[in-house]
């Protein structure tokens, strides 16, 4: 019983040790795709945004919105 007991215990530390960590790469590749497509996405926008903009504080929210959003995405693509 002891020796059942202890395979499986070193089953589960093995399966959970990260040695099965093939699909994250792959994952974190996609993710870091999305956050250059995102941070050039709101740039373009913030710049476009900001020529055309009108006077008022709607626009100006939303121009902070669209910087803060580049800000987060491009911060996180140089990760």
């Amino acid at each position: 019983m002891t020796k059942i007991l202890f395979i499986m215990l070193s089953l589960l530390t093995f399966s959970f040790a990260g040695f099965y960590q093939e699909g994250n790469s792959d994952t974190s590749a996609k993710e870091q795709q999305e956050a250059q497509r995102l941070c050039k996405l709101f740039t373009e926008k913030a710049e476009t945004y900001k020529k055309t903009m009108r006077d008022d504080e709607l626009a100006h929210k939303t121009l902070e919105s669209y910087e803060k959003r580049a800000a987060l995405y491009c911060r996180t693509e140089k990760k």
